[in-house]
């Protein structure tokens, strides 16, 4: 089952933090693009800012983003205060790993939050980390053939 997520959730605003602390999570990988930010908006929200600044308090944060506009990473990145990395061509690990090895970070101990199983899930399930499935933090500003090609997208859960 590796595009099977270990959990599911509606948004990043719906998981369970704190069941993650127990289980030893110490690191939190958020995907970028419609997972913690509206897609192509360049902007979090505020909801998503005071979000990761409660999160900051028990875990170590990253972004990683397979976004290879240097500019937009540069804005994303200029509005918090944990490391961007990109592009990181999610599913591919190496990019991501040389960081984490770099930084001695355990990869047993993250977890990774995405809305994309055929990469982000992949990615994770590949890296050897924990995952967890959302659903675009805009799900409800998203045209309908997107809606479509995410529900087919999570068909191929296997």
């Amino acid at each position: 089952m590796i595009l099977k997520a270990d959990y599911e959730a509606k948004t990043v605003f719906e998981i369970n933090y704190d069941r993650l602390k127990e289980e030893g999570i110490k690191i939190i990988a958020f995907d970028l693009d419609s997972t913690v930010m509206k897609s192509k908006s360049g902007e979090f929200s505020s909801e998503t800012m005071s979000l990761f600044e409660n999160l900051k308090k028990d875990f170590y944060l990253i972004i990683i983003s397979n976004n290879s506009n240097p500019d937009y990473i540069a804005k994303a990145a200029g509005q918090i205060d944990f490391p961007v990395i990109a592009p990181a061509k999610k599913p591919f690990t190496k990019v991501s790993k040389d960081f984490l090895q770099t930084n001695n970070l355990n990869i047993k101990e993250m977890v990774m939050v995405g809305d994309r199983p055929l990469t982000d899930i992949l990615f994770g399930k590949i890296l050897g980390c924990k995952t967890i499935l959302v659903d675009s933090i805009s799900w409800q500003e998203e045209k309908p053939v997107v809606r479509l090609a995410r529900r087919l997208e999570r068909i191929v859960n296997i």
